[in-house]
């Protein structure tokens, strides 16, 4: 099993033609391990990525991180939390980083404070006001 980070994670999950050679290192090194770990932040991250740099819309990113959940390549750091935050993510209208922390939250127990609107509207998360 291997570690990624963000940048071969998405190099594994897009093909980007302006990084094709980055493409191929990582797709052969992940096919010689034949397992993949994938930190929480990564799965954070690669979001972010994906919407920023590549404009991909919630549809699409919702098709990435079920197939990274159902791919045996894959194991996910905190599975549970990645569930919850996907199912929460397809629902409702906050980022899937904050529903990965609203997750991790509930899983230990605690309420999240937040200031943002969109997040506050989520079952066990209280909203701070204006």
């Amino acid at each position: 099993m291997i570690v990624v980070d963000t940048n071969v994670l998405v190099r594994l999950l897009v093909d980007d033609p302006g990084s094709g050679e980055q493409v191929r290192t990582a797709r052969t090194r992940v096919k010689h391990a034949k397992q993949v770990f994938v930190p929480q932040v990564v799965q954070a991250e690669t979001v972010w990525v994906l919407e920023s740099a590549y404009g991909l819309d919630k549809t699409t990113i919702i098709s990435i991180l079920e197939h990274l959940a159902r791919n045996q390549a894959f194991v996910l750091q905190h599975e549970a939390s990645h569930q919850k935050a996907l199912s929460a993510y397809r629902k409702g209208s906050a980022d899937f980083a904050d529903y990965l922390i609203w997750a991790q939250c509930e899983a230990a127990g605690h309420p999240l404070l937040t200031f943002d609107r969109r997040l506050a509207r989520t079952a066990g998360v209280i909203g701070l006001g204006p």
